[in-house]
């Protein structure tokens, strides 16, 4: 997290009582303002821009012709792990080998949940039994962390602990601790590049350590999801742990199972999912998906293929994602920078990837700032939507997403979200004086 400061400000918390009380008014005036402007803007989600699924158009003109790299027709059945040029492809980019390489449908989420499935009914690869019939099943779970990945373990009823992910990844003493006492603990979750909320890049060193750790349950999981490993901000791309290399290096090769996808590269709802693991992992998974699916949309794998051309032509297409959604952050960090630094009020981070920026404002404030912003007309994420169940236990962090609305309406979104947290915190200071 870090606060720019630009000027010299006394922050409110060091302000007497009459300067806070007309601190309050002067905010209490400019929300009455905001209120009256009528806006209906919405940074709840990351989404791709318009803009950014324009930049794939020309996916609606492929494939020319029907057959893969290996002569096989996309048209029919078959080819559970995908085709081979695809899978070449992002095994590159992914650094692992093509045979590591499961290719799938639109959504790398449904093969996340296809995974806690296979591991619920039958157990792992190197599971003494499928994880149903564990007394106990526990996930540890970095926050703030992706809304989604909790949703999933809330839905199959498993249980989960938090521990702090920091600018280096998650606490990595308190996973291993967490870990290397107790069986029930089955795995965790990671986005370990630019990560789901802050912006957070797991260093080769964490990496390390998580894939070498002693745990005290033989078949704990890593579930690495590395959706925003290209979604570079700035031309200073920071590399992905090759987490699948240090655990196999670590005599724990079938601990990682990573997910990736172009959902925010391509199409969001027509893009493909991928997943990298051990062979022996990839044979388990392709093994239960062949109980419900005959083979994936290869049509689809075929055009992305062609419209990609190689790895570098993914590098490329990035960049030219980098330059429609880069102004928007910038602008977030311009208007928060301007109106919040030095006042004590909040602190934010600054991410060179992914789609998002987590924004803390003062312990007890965060429900009420996302209040204010409703009764405006600016949704945004729930409050507490980065921990599990919902509960941020200091009711601070915000998650903001900046990436779908045009570049004006994040200016005005951003303006109205700093009003709110002025007018929050302002509010929380008077009571407490």
């Amino acid at each position: 997290m870090t606060e720019q400061t630009t000027t010299a400000r006394t922050p409110l918390a060091e302000r007497s009582a009459p300067e806070l009380e007309a601190f309050a008014a002067e905010q209490e005036r400019a929300y009455a303002a905001l209120k009256g402007r009528g806006l209906a803007l919405d940074l709840t989600r990351g989404k791709p821009a318009a803009a950014q699924l324009d930049l794939a158009a020309g996916l609606l003109e492929l494939p020319h012709g029907v057959k893969d790299a290996s002569g096989v027709d996309t048209r029919n059945y078959g080819g559970l792990e995908g085709i081979k040029e695809l899978r070449e492809m992002f095994a590159e980019l992914l650094w692992v080998e093509p045979e590591q390489v499961v290719a799938g449908g639109s959504s790398s989420l449904t093969m996340m949940r296809d995974v806690l499935v296979d591991l619920w009914l039958h157990g792992a690869v190197d599971s003494e039994r499928p994880w149903s019939q564990e007394e106990k099943v526990t996930f540890i779970c970095p926050v703030p962390g992706y809304d989604r990945h909790f949703t999933l373990l809330e839905w199959f009823g498993i249980e989960m602990v938090t521990v702090p992910m920091n600018d280096d990844g998650p606490d990595v003493e308190a996973v291993a601790e967490l870990a290397g006492r107790d069986a029930s603990v089955k795995g965790m979750w990671l986005v370990p590049t630019y990560a789901n909320p802050t912006g957070s890049v797991v260093t080769q060193e964490i990496a390390a350590r998580l894939a070498a750790m002693e745990t005290a349950a033989p078949d704990f999981k890593i579930l690495w999801d590395n959706a925003y490993a290209f979604h570079h901000l700035t031309e200073d791309e920071a590399k992905s742990a090759d987490i699948l290399s240090l655990a196999a290096a670590a005599g724990h090769p079938h601990r990682p199972i990573m997910f990736a996808s172009t959902s925010k590269i391509t199409f969001a709802g027509a893009g493909v999912g991928f997943l990298a693991a051990s062979v022996e992992n990839v044979r388990w998974y392709t093994g239960h998906l062949g109980k419900g699916s005959i083979g994936p949309d290869k049509v689809n794998q075929l055009r992305h293929a062609q419209f990609f051309g190689s790895p570098q032509g993914v590098r490329d297409h990035m960049a030219k994602h980098r330059l429609v959604i880069a102004p928007k952050f910038a602008e977030v960090e311009r208007i928060l920078t301007e109106r919040l630094s030095g006042l004590g009020v909040a602190t934010w981070t600054r991410p060179r990837g992914g789609y998002f920026v987590s924004l803390d404002v003062l312990d007890g404030t965060a429900a009420r700032v996302v209040q204010l912003a409703k009764e405006a007309g600016i949704a945004l994420t729930p409050a507490g939507a980065s921990f599990p169940h919902g509960d941020d236990p200091r009711d601070r962090n915000i998650r903001l997403a900046p990436t779908f609305p045009p570049l004006e309406q994040v200016s005005e979104a951003m303006e109205a979200v700093a009003t709110c947290v002025l007018l929050a915190t302002s509010e929380k200071l008077l009571a407490t004086t």
